[in-house]
């Protein structure tokens, strides 16, 4: 999975990073005004969402983003204004280019209008992300001249402020009763817990790692000696004190007014809201029951698959016994984290040189594997991927905390899904394609088509048969884990937030159908508590790009080619399933 970049900026992103379906937009007055309104829109959200501007590579003129009440009612009516504006430009009017554009445009502003009338925007704020996160983003900006020092460190020094208002955002969230269930809460404090010390000691705080990774050049002027400073004293007085006030506030008032009850459905109006959240995330009109469905049919049809597994190597116990015995047995597990590691880069390397015999375009964009930072791995899932703004490389982050759960047999099917030919490949080819705008390249992997981002990267799993990077049984058993994992995101979200389903309900499901380790399947459960609706992105969008292949090797017979198929599927960068499928088809019509 991609990291998330906060949610309540990321369902705003897509306002502007509009389609382009390869021609030059027309020369029509309509035209004109439509990408003059998308231009403004796009300049205004980073000026206004400066977070979201670092991991773009955007400059903004703020440091930090304003997500008081008063703004976000401004910006509600905001989003209105723009859709009238919207429409008073007639689509016949437009070119067949930018009538999706004002099509996907509006889309987009309807949904953010949703999440503050749902009040969705007030639980943002998770084990996954938020204030506790933000040590990350140093890493996200190319620390180069010493106005990018002298701007860190104004952060640093209204740090505090910026945690004020996310405080009084949590206040209003209880007012509201928008609140996370207790489990989620108690991991959010944990998380917090543990910041303070992070930085008691500057020089050893990650706000503090661009100093030390400072060019020789910078750090021979008084000025980057000043700034440097400055930062250790703000890390100290300003940003640890912060943490310290914000873990009280969620120990004192944020997580007593959790409820242990889980699922969206619990809150008042949360049917009507978890019904959006899935239109959302998978670009269709499905309903949770019909999801629901699906989700128990793609478990069986899998079970079957991984009992096939269980026969080939000669396991004589039932399906959830072989489970047992591959979470227990020593030969699928390592004690060394380093050693785990270096089993990741290696297998990225050997997927590497198979690239070219299933793409024929491929990125520019190199990208890392790097391990998950120490203060995160405990509350996160196995891996995710940080696409790299402006020049800066992709990072597949694995998480290498308790490495005796981390099966190996799973390193192929992960490493193919957050590298290549997965998220590292889609995004960053996205990010260089030559027919969109530079807006719309550089937030590639930033985008609000989950089901198209998480949908190929399943897929691409399954490209690793045709790569013979499966070796062994159970290479291909840790391929049919990581799909039924997905399969069983159907059941769970829907179960969670639609059907009453406990946690300790959904947990056990998921121990019966999936070999992975009671650590990871806990993590992921909450993951899916505190996230509605995004888990449902995975398999809806792999199962629509398999379908539209099976459409294009029927129609084509022995014309069809593999590679000029995922060109079509990629060459527009994320969108979302209607649209997906024009693209095939006009892949095989032509």
């Amino acid at each position: 999975m991609r990291v998330p970049r906060s949610s309540k900026l990321l369902p705003f992103l897509l306002l502007c990073l509009t389609l382009m379906v390869g021609s030059s937009l027309a020369d029509s007055e309509h035209d004109d005004n439509l990408e003059k309104i998308m231009q403004r829109e796009w300049k205004r959200l980073a000026n206004e969402q400066p977070l979201l501007a670092v991991y773009l590579g955007e400059s903004s003129q703020r440091l930090w983003p304003d997500n008081s009440l008063e703004q976000r009612v401004k910006t509600y009516q905001h989003y209105g204004q723009v859709i009238e504006e919207l429409n008073q430009i007639s689509p016949e009017s437009l070119s067949f280019a930018q009538q999706i554009n004002r099509r996907l445009f509006r889309r987009q502003l309807e949904w953010q209008r949703a999440y503050v009338e749902h009040s969705l925007d007030f639980m943002s704020m998770n084990q996954r992300e938020g204030l506790h996160t933000l040590a990350t983003l140093a890493s996200s900006i190319d620390f180069r001249e010493i106005d990018d020092y002298r701007r860190w460190v104004e952060r640093l020094e209204t740090f505090d402020v910026y945690a004020s208002g996310e405080k009084a955002l949590l206040a209003e969230a209880i007012r509201r009763n928008r609140v996370h269930p207790k489990i989620i809460a108690e991991r959010i404090l944990k998380q917090l817990l543990a910041q303070p010390a992070l930085h008691q000691v500057p020089e050893n705080s990650p706000f503090y790692k661009p100093f030390l990774q400072a060019d020789s050049r910078l750090k021979e002027l008084s000025e980057f000696q000043s700034l440097d400073r400055r930062a250790r004293v703000a890390i100290k007085d300003k940003v640890g004190p912060a943490y310290t006030e914000f873990a009280r506030f969620i120990e004192e008032r944020y997580l007593p007014a959790a409820p242990d009850k889980v699922g969206l459905s619990r809150l008042p109006g949360g049917q009507e809201a978890y019904q959006f959240l899935i239109g959302r995330y998978t670009t269709t009109d499905k309903t949770a029951e019909e999801i629901h469905q699906l989700g128990l049919r793609e478990v069986a049809r899998i079970r079957n698959l991984m009992d096939g597994i269980r026969a080939e190597v000669g396991f004589e116990g039932s399906l959830e016994q072989f489970f047992n015995h591959l979470r227990s047995s020593p030969d699928h597990y390592l004690q060394d984290p380093q050693e785990l590691l270096r089993r990741y880069r290696s297998f990225c390397k050997r997927v590497d040189g198979q690239m070219p015999k299933l793409f024929k375009t491929l990125p520019r964009k190199p990208y890392g594997v790097e391990p998950i930072p120490d203060y995160i791995a405990p509350e996160t899932t196995t891996a995710y991927y940080l696409p790299g703004a402006g020049d800066l490389a992709g990072t597949y982050c694995v998480n290498l905390y308790k490495p005796e759960t981390r099966a190996l047999f799973e390193i192929p099917a992960l490493s193919l899904h957050e590298s290549v030919p997965g998220h590292h490949h889609q995004i960053a080819l996205a990010q260089e394609l030559p027919n969109l705008p530079a807006f719309r390249r550089e937030s590639a992997g930033f985008g609000d088509y989950t089901v198209f981002v998480e949908g190929w990267a399943l897929y691409a799993e399954s490209l690793g048969e045709e790569m013979g990077l499966y070796e062994d049984p159970y290479d291909r058993f840790g391929r049919y884990t990581y799909e039924i994992w997905r399969a069983i995101r159907l059941v769970l979200d829907t179960g969670i937030h639609a059907k009453g389903w406990s946690r300790e309900q959904a947990i056990e499901y998921f121990l019966k159908n999936s070999p992975r380790s009671e650590l990871d399947i806990t993590n992921e459960v909450d993951r899916y508590i505190s996230w509605p609706g995004q888990a449902l992105a995975y398999k809806m969008g792999e199962l629509e790009i398999k379908r539209l292949r099976k459409k294009a090797e029927d129609a084509l017979g022995d014309k069809f080619d593999i590679r000029a198929f995922h060109d079509a599927v990629l060459g527009q960068g994320a969108v979302p399933l209607d649209q997906l499928e024009r693209q095939v088809t006009d892949y095989i019509s032509d």
